[in-house]
């Protein structure tokens, strides 16, 4: 397997568990990327971009990184938060006064940031066009009744958060959240990554391969508020993700598009002291409100969630990752395996990116072992 990019001397240990995924793991093409003190110290890359193995793994190839999005989601609204446009605990009728509606009226900010909102669902049934039409998913979700009092349970907005979380953003700076994304962060620091995909990016995106059945926790059983709820979400499969009209649409909880590298290149501000790459993006102050704990753990997921982020390495904690236990970070990671930790003890931010699926929702094999190697070169 030939693995391409830059990897640190120190980081060797990476790259040969980058291959290993290849060899041993069933990855078909991935990137991995790691900044340490604000500068690059790994990007690495290797396999195919498509399922017949015909199509290199480059450079620039970018992929859908799924629920990796709602970090840069999160980081749009720490910036509003940042610049004094947004103030978390204010209610969301205060920017969006329709949304204020059937039991919604007090809804906090917060409740958007932390998935306490009490709408994981739409509450209706989108067919796929719906779906990708941002006027319609704001119409239906602000007339919705919550399925429970917003803020009294932390329950995974897979799919609406990035909704009701670009629509503050929308109303607050009159852009899309993929716009504010691309010209308040992507630009300053060089991410490519894009939240609504241009049409001439897709010859260099990767083909999102399918893994089979979700694996949840043995534990797990559904919400008794979901029983008498429509999630509405429209079917979704890889022909679906891979289709013109997912990868354009803005879908800001699960579309965005990038490699490890440009995940990095965003996220390394948050455990830089707000700055990376030439730009200021964050104070500290609005950083450490991150750690604001919302409700305990995400039902069914097995993380701590606070604000914008899941709170430590990954699932599973610091020690599942390889980092020393009393490490200090937030994270997040997409459906298949792509995931984005941030480690503020060390000021260290990693990513792992990928297109052959896993769907092991108890944290994927391949991200954990990159992040347990990374770690036995940095510490």
């Amino acid at each position: 397997m030939e693995i391409g990019g830059y990897c640190d001397e120190r980081f060797g240990v990476v790259r040969d568990e980058f291959e290993r995924n290849f060899t041993e793991r069933g990855d078909v093409g991935a990137s991995f990327a790691a900044s340490v003190d604000g500068e690059m110290v790994i990007d690495i890359w290797g396999g195919y971009r498509d399922s017949s193995k015909s199509l290199s793994w480059e450079q620039d190839t970018i992929v859908n990184v799924f629920s990796t999005t709602k970090t840069m989601t999160a980081l749009c609204a720490l910036m509003l938060i940042d610049r004094g446009e947004l103030d978390i605990e204010a209610k969301v009728s205060t920017y969006w006064p329709e949304y204020g509606q059937n039991g919604k009226e007090n809804t906090l900010v917060r409740h958007f940031m932390g998935h306490t909102a009490g709408l994981p669902g739409f509450g209706e049934q989108l067919t796929q066009d719906e779906l990708f039409d941002w006027d319609t998913v704001i119409t239906v979700l602000q007339r919705q009744k919550p399925w429970y009092e917003p803020g009294t349970i932390c329950a995974y907005h897979a799919i609406t958060q990035g909704y009701l979380v670009g629509e503050l953003v929308r109303r607050i700076s009159s852009l899309s959240l993929g716009t504010f994304f691309r010209e308040n962060v992507g630009n300053l620091v060089d991410a490519d990554f894009h939240i609504g995909l241009d049409e001439a990016d897709f010859s260099r995106t990767a083909e999102i391969l399918e893994g089979g059945p979700m694996v949840m926790p043995d534990d797990y059983e559904v919400p008794d508020f979901y029983l008498n709820n429509i999630d509405g979400t429209p079917e979704m499969s890889h022909d679906v993700w891979n289709s013109p009209g997912w990868r354009q649409a803005e879908s800001p909880a699960a579309n965005g598009h990038a490699n490890a590298k440009a995940v990095v290149k965003a996220q390394t501000a948050v455990v830089n002291g707000g700055s990376a790459f030439g730009a200021k993006l964050l104070s500290q102050d609005t950083i450490d409100t991150i750690f604001d704990d919302q409700q305990g753990e995400i039902m069914g997921v097995g993380a701590r969630h606070g604000i914008g982020y899941g709170l430590g390495i990954g699932i599973g904690g610091a020690i599942a990752w390889g980092a020393p236990e009393e490490t200090k970070g937030c994270f997040w990671g997409g459906a298949g395996g792509s995931s984005i930790s941030l480690d503020h003890t060390h000021r260290a931010c990693f990513s792992y990116v990928m297109n052959q699926m896993s769907n092991d929702m108890l944290g994927d094999l391949r991200a954990r072992s990159l992040g347990k190697a990374f770690y036995q070169g940095l510490t």
